[in-house]
C-alpha cells in the first residue's frame, strides 16, 4: 500500500470509515459502525472492500486498524545483542513513547521529545491524511522497543519532495549498529516513495548525533543561532539533510 499522499476513495462512506480509524487508531467494529451511522449490511460491504484494497486490516476478531505494510522483519546480531527491525504497529505505541522519553531525558533530542508528546496526545501511531504522512520503524530486543526511526511528511504540494526524519536508540543499546540499521531502513523507505531530501535538526550540543549522521552521509546545510533554550542556556540548531537523488 502506497503511503505518500492522501488516499482517494470512490465512496463517501468508505472515506468516512477510513477517516475514523485513521484518527482513532485501533477501533472496535461495532463502535466504528455506529460512529459512521451505517447498518450492518452496508458496513460489512464497505469494510470488505477496504480490507480487499489493503486500506484496513483486522487487529483481532473484534477490532480494525489502518493496514500496515508487509515489509520484511529484519533480524540482526551484534555481540550479545540480537535485535529485530520492522515497521511499527499500533500496539508498539506505549513502548515506542517510553523509549523516546528515556532517550530524550538528557535534553539533546528536542525533535524526538516533540514527536513523543504528539504520540501521547493523539494516541495514534500511523498517520495518512490530508495534513501529513507519518511512518515509524522500530528496533526490538526481546519484543521490547529499544530504538526507532520516524519519517514525517507534511501534505503540502511545495514540500512533496521532502520529509523530516528522527532516529534514536536507548543508551544501553548503542554501539551495536542498531541506529545505522534503523536509519538505513528509514532512508530506503523514503527513497522508495519518491522523496528527494530528508531533514533532521539537532541541537549543536548533541555532538554524538551530529557525528553519527555525518558518518551516514548527512550534511549540515545551515545553523540557526540560539534556536533552542536548554537548561536556561541558548543552543544553536544544526540543520542536516540527506539527498536521495
Amino acid at each position: 500500500m502506497e503511503l505518500t499522499g492522501k488516499l482517494e476513495f470512490d465512496h463517501a462512506d468508505r472515506e468516512a470509515i477510513y477517516d475514523y480509524v485513521e484518527s482513532h487508531g485501533t477501533v472496535r467494529y461495532e463502535k466504528l459502525r455506529k460512529s459512521v451511522g451505517l447498518d450492518e449490511r452496508a458496513f460489512g460491504h464497505h469494510i470488505a472492500i477496504l480490507k480487499r484494497n489493503g486500506v484496513l486490516e483486522e487487529a483481532d476478531r473484534d477490532h480494525l486498524r489502518i493496514a500496515y505494510e508487509s515489509g520484511a522483519e529484519e533480524e540482526y546480531e551484534s555481540g550479545e545483542v540480537a535485535f529485530t527491525i520492522r515497521q511499527a504497529r499500533e500496539e508498539d505505541l506505549t513502548g515506542l513513547v517510553g523509549a523516546m522519553r528515556r532517550t530524550v531525558e538528557g535534553g539533546d533530542y528536542v525533535e524526538a521529545e516533540s514527536v513523543a508528546h504528539i504520540l501521547e496526545e493523539e494516541g495514534v501511531l500511523l498517520r495518512r491524511n490530508e495534513l501529513e504522512t507519518r511512518m515509524f520503524f522500530v528496533a526490538c530486543v526481546d519484543n521490547e522497543v529499544v530504538g526507532w526511526v520516524h519519517i514525517d511528511h507534511p501534505e503540502v504540494e511545495k514540500l512533496s519532495h521532502t520529509a523530516e526524519l528522527t532516529v534514536g536508540v536507548l543508551e544501553e543499546y548503542r554501539e551495536h549498529g542498531i541506529g545505522s540499521h534503523l536509519l538505513e531502513r528509514g532512508v530506503e523507505w523514503a527513497a522508495s516513495r519518491g522523496y528527494e531530501r530528508l531533514y533532521n535538526s539537532v541541537p549543536a550540543t548533541n555532538e554524538g548525533a551530529i557525528e553519527f549522521l555525518e558518518g551516514q552521509g548527512w550534511q549540515t546545510e545551515a545553523v540557526r543561532d540560539d534556536h533552542y533554550k536548554i537548561d536556561d542556556a541558548y543552543v544553536d540548531e544544526v540543520m542536516m539533510a540527506k539527498h536521495l537523488v
